[in-house]
């Protein structure tokens, strides 16, 4: 046995790094154990090699490959992101590859439940699962022994996975071609060689075009040409390489063959796809043409527009929650539709509404709907959903009577999606653009909406987006909600109100980057939330998948409520001093990650951070404390997936970890914003010997500190606001013991140390040293200050910047060993 004793977590690094080297195995793909990508990037973004399943001890390989299949099966991770060549399987013994597409096609039972837990091995659909593909290991499965098999398992990795393109692809089906469309017309139709102007004329539209590719067998990439009736439906066809014109009397009009521009650009793009598409949709692909819309008629100038990635990726995200054929069970609603972008790609016109407040929005869709665009005149329609009543036409109202007929049938309000991308970001009135941004000053309080539920909401009601919500919810009982939007309704404390009202169970959610959104510049995550308001349920949590920026699915996240919580500002008024003299102030703001740049540590504030009091003093009774929740606010990268992240009361684990606290003092010694311009520097972390200094310091707190021979008295509940007259150092006093500190603390102190030395070595004009630098001023005195005042990135000085640089990848890996810790005593949740 190769590995024996460790867990799983162990398992999974020891056999990336053992078999794995040349690859990277780092990557999350949703709840799969183990990944393995190539390091290289390629034109698409990565392609994944393996997907496999980890399990300690010597287990058997079917059980494991089947768990692994119902994983994926039931987040449908093959629709997020391409599948691998390989799925594996692997325990302390042994390691076993199968190829995706020899159990490809079990994803796509249709009469099979997904929803059970892939772990449970004696369930139904565990033992259904695990019957259909015993045989197909046995026929295409590779299994190695490590020890006894390790030179044909490297043989293996190196001829197979290392040189494995994945020849898994999606297949094409009715809910998906014309989103596949949309992605076509970005990525193959400006490679085709052909006047697109002459063609339209000639009523030849890129869909024909489209349809030309998707009607190529895979297996020789010629048109299906044995298929009679599906080539005469065509009017062009893809043949040796490039198009021909189907329509005879139109051939003679355009080059016999209309060729590619970039050929190899036109085979990745399809790499990811399975020609033709799936027989039983192929009848419905062709009658249904009409649905593939061109383009060329966009939004207003100005005009919010959803992007194609997460409209497409919406309607999959329904599509699983209500099944294949919701289009046709289900009414759809988008009472907030622009100008109907994010209707694009649904099928049955019959069945959908869209509403806008603009008349002009209106006009355009209707446009859209001269050129082909699939809905019904009639169905588009002006109204203000925040202030119009639900009337239908033939009393004076605005809404088409069978829209009314569905929202007052309890039973068909049961079959009513309510699709929408509303604006949410405050605004001042309604008739601001759809669309998402950075929170702007004034509330939308001139609307019916706002009057009738802010009382009930709270603030909240400052937010377009809650008011489309509540109002849905409490006027459309019963229905589906579909919409983007920020994540304030499931965290903000704004919105406390509003979740006690909104009770509506929420299914579904991912979460995508805001700034792929137009005109959005703020790093925050946008959601697509599902919302059942037949079942009453508080949020608490919800665990989300999240998209990047390119539309790959990137893994999962937890999503918190924060309901019943104490926050770490409280945690820290337990250590407020205000009697003794004081060292520094930690100024500070907020709880979540977004507001981290506002805490610092320095020994001058601004007026009005006094005025508005966002500050504590850090002194000798409460270092420990204030150093840890400076280093906590810190030691993250701020992101637009963790930013609303809260930071919270901790439970008592770090009381007793001495490692854990000297480790945050030792990060907040050098990243610190003391400056000895103005006042004593308290916080030299070296004495002159150490660092070679030319006169002596005028501080030696923190020397002595770490030597013990200042205490850390036991906290004392003080008021915050007063601020001691006196900066005098705290009068020493004997301790027990000087502070430890872990090995990779000790390596911040001699990159630190090192830089104080090289700095304490230069040739000062007379008046110009000062012994008393901090990290600030020797950063000021390396790298000065340009015209603005403002601090150069860099400095001249080659050894000051390997030194600065090394001081700072110390810290790096001190911040990934405290990060643990964090989520370990709670001041985080994972």
């Amino acid at each position: 046995m190769k590995y024996k004793n460790i867990r799983e977590e162990e398992l999974k690094n020891k056999v990336g790094a053992d078999w794995f080297k040349g690859f990277d195995t780092t990557e999350i793909i949703g709840n799969i154990d183990f990944t393995v990508f190539p390091k290289q990037n390629q034109t698409f973004g990565r392609t994944p090699l393996l997907w496999a399943e980890a399990k300690t001890g010597n287990f058997d390989v079917v059980a494991m490959f089947v768990q692994l299949i119902l994983t994926i099966g039931k987040a449908r991770t093959f629709d997020k992101t391409m599948p691998p060549a390989f799925l594996g399987a692997f325990d302390f013994v042994k390691i076993a590859f199968l190829p995706y597409s020899s159990v490809q096609d079990i994803f796509y039972l249709n009469d099979f439940n997904w929803n059970v837990t892939p772990s449970q091995h004696d369930s139904k659909e565990f033992l259904l699962i695990k019957e259909r593909i015993e045989a197909t290991l046995h026929q295409n499965a590779y299994t190695y022994d490590y020890l006894a098999d390790a030179k044909e398992l490297e043989a293996f990795i190196k001829n197979n996975i290392a040189n494995a393109s994945t020849t898994s692809k999606l297949k094409i089906d009715k809910n998906n071609f014309i989103p596949i469309y949309l992605r076509w017309l970005e990525m193959v139709k400006p490679i085709i060689q052909v006047d697109w102007d002459a063609l339209k004329k000639a009523n030849i539209l890129d869909s024909d075009f489209y349809l030309a590719d998707l009607f190529v067998d895979d297996k020789d990439t010629a048109s299906i040409d044995d298929d009679t009736s599906l080539r005469d439906s065509l009017f062009v066809v893809f043949q040796n390489q490039g198009y021909k014109i189907a329509k005879e009397n139109l051939r003679q009009m355009f080059d016999a063959t209309i060729g590619l521009k970039d050929k190899d650009a036109y085979t990745q793009f399809w790499k990811r796809y399975k020609r033709p598409p799936l027989k039983e949709f192929q009848d419905y692909i062709i009658e249904r043409r009409d649905l593939l819309v061109p383009q060329d008629i966009r939004e207003r100038k100005g005009a919010f527009f959803t992007p194609r990635k997460w409209v497409e990726l919406s309607q999959k995200y329904i599509t699983d929650y209500l099944g294949e054929n919701w289009q046709d069970d289900y009414y759809i609603w988008d009472c907030a539709a622009g100008t109907g972008n994010l209707l694009a790609g649904l099928t049955n016109k019959y069945n959908i509404y869209a509403s806008t407040l603009d008349q002009a929005d209106v006009n355009v869709i209707h446009e859209r709907i001269d050129h082909g665009a699939n809905l019904l005149k009639g169905n588009v329609f002006q109204f203000d959903f925040l202030n119009d009543d639900f009337t239908p036409i033939s009393k004076g109202g605005k809404m088409p009577e069978d829209l009314y007929k569905i929202i007052n049938d309890e039973e068909k309000r049961k079959k009513l999606v309510v699709y929408i991308n509303p604006p949410y970001a405050e605004a001042s009135n309604a008739k601001t653009n759809s669309g998402t941004g950075e929170n702007r000053t004034g509330i939308s309080n001139a609307t019916k909406t706002y009057d009738k539920y802010q009382k009930t909401i709270g603030t909240a009601a400052r937010e377009l987006f809650a008011q489309f919500l509540i109002r849905i919810y409490n006027e459309i009982p019963n229905s589906t909600i579909a919409n983007f939007s920020t994540l304030k309704n499931l965290q903000s404390s704004n919105f406390k109100d509003f979740r006690k009202f909104f009770r509506a169970k929420l299914e579904k959610i991912f979460l995508t980057p805001a700034n792929t959104f137009d005109n959005v510049t703020g790093n925050f995550p946008i959601g697509f939330f599902i919302y059942n308001t037949i079942e009453i349920q508080f949020f608490n949590q919800i665990t989300a998948d999240v998209y990047g920026t390119k539309g790959e699915f990137i893994g999962q996240k937890n999503i918190y409520s924060y309901k019943d919580e104490k926050y770490i500002i409280e945690w820290l008024r337990n250590y407020y001093d205000k009697n003794g003299d004081r060292l520094a102030y930690l100024r500070m703001v907020g709880t979540d990650m977004q507001n981290n740049r506002g805490v610092f540590i320095a020994n001058e504030l601004t007026d009005n951070d006094f005025k508005k009091k966002l500050f504590t003093i850090i002194t000798s009774k409460n270092i420990i404390q204030t150093t840890i929740y400076h280093s906590v606010r810190h030691i993250f990268d701020e992101t637009w997936l963790n930013d609303r992240d809260q930071f919270l009361y901790p439970n008592d684990g770090w009381e007793n970890d001495k490692e854990f606290q000297n480790d945050c003092l030792t990060y907040t010694l050098f990243y610190n914003n003391i400056q000895s311009q103005y006042g004593v520097n308290h916080w030299i972390p070296f004495t002159e010997r150490e660092v070679d200094a030319q006169a002596k310091f005028e501080s030696h707190f923190m020397t002595d500190f770490i030597q013990g021979k200042i205490q850390a008295e036991p906290k004392e509940t003080q008021d915050l606001f007063s601020t001691p007259s006196s900066a005098t150092p705290p009068k020493s006093q004997q301790s027990s013991k000087a502070l430890t500190f872990s090995p990779e603390a000790t390596a911040v102190f001699d990159a630190g140390r090192a830089l104080w030395k090289y700095y304490h070595t230069q040739k000062f004009p007379i008046g110009g040293y000062n012994p008393n630098a901090s990290l600030y001023d020797i950063r000021e005195y390396f790298q000065g200050r340009n015209d603005k005042g403002r601090m150069n990135s860099k400095s001249d000085d080659a050894t000051y910047m390997k030194l600065i640089s090394d001081l700072r990848n110390q810290l790096a890996i001190l911040a990934e060993k405290i990060q643990p810790k964090v989520y370990e005593y709670g001041f985080l949740k994972a």
